[in-house]
């Protein structure tokens, strides 16, 4: 029988680990983008730029229906959906989490490239999916090429999942607070302390499991 996620949020994660006055900006995250939030920046997006249901469905490979359900804000996509959404919106998938209006922004950025962009994880939009909670970073530069974000890991066992994330491109991961598993579709699996770190082909399927007593928190980077 699957064990209920016991989950909890980024900002508690910070505040038991982060001293003093750290601890309190982390308290005063905000808040969680939520699922009807990001729905109506997906539908905007799509519907900006012409494409129906099924034209989105056959360029990402998702179901009508799941993308249906998200843009309803009746589920919460899992990062590898968010990503083959964006591909096939041709968006930034961090323009989905941003505070505002920040659909329609050119992921690709016809202007000129800022030298550099700072962000402070208690101010970025945070995601909420059942396994995890995680953060996007620094999604104003344009035309990323890594996709660095935080997440807590909210999962216990790799049946928490009905599916493995993949995603082309490669990932690396360090272990922030706690201890976890990752578990591969092909039978492997490497487990990971604090400041410990993994580097590896993210077209595997795989998830992250918590093993601590408090979920986990990580800082991951995906090309």
């Amino acid at each position: 029988m699957t064990r209920p996620v016991q989950k909890t949020t980024a900002s508690k994660v910070l505040a038991e680990i982060l001293p003093g006055a750290r601890a309190a900006e982390a308290a005063s995250a905000a808040p969680p983008a939520g699922k009807h939030e990001v729905g109506i920046k997906i539908r905007k997006a799509r519907k900006e730029r012409g494409l129906t249901l099924q034209q989105v469905a056959a360029s990402s490979g998702l179901a009508v229906s799941t993308i249906s359900k998200a843009e309803r804000g009746q589920i919460a996509l899992s990062y590898e959906k968010v990503l083959q959404l964006g591909t096939a919106l041709d968006i930034d998938m961090t323009r989905l989490f941003m505070a505002g209006d920040a659909s329609t922004a050119d992921a690709k950025g016809d202007g000129a490239c800022p030298t550099v962009v700072k962000d402070c994880f208690a101010d970025v939009q945070r995601y909420e999916t059942d396994q995890y909670e995680y953060s996007v970073l620094c999604g104003a530069y344009p035309a990323k090429k890594m996709q660095p974000l935080v997440a807590v890991i909210n999962a216990r066992e790799a049946r928490d999942f009905s599916e493995t994330i993949r995603h082309p491109g490669q990932e690396f991961v360090m272990v922030l607070s706690g201890r976890v598993r990752i578990v591969f579709e092909n039978g492997e699996t490497v487990e990971l302390g604090k400041h410990e770190a993994a580097y590896f082909d993210s077209g595997v399927g795989h998830v992250y499991v918590s093993l601590s007593k408090q979920p986990a928190q990580v800082v991951s980077v995906c090309s």
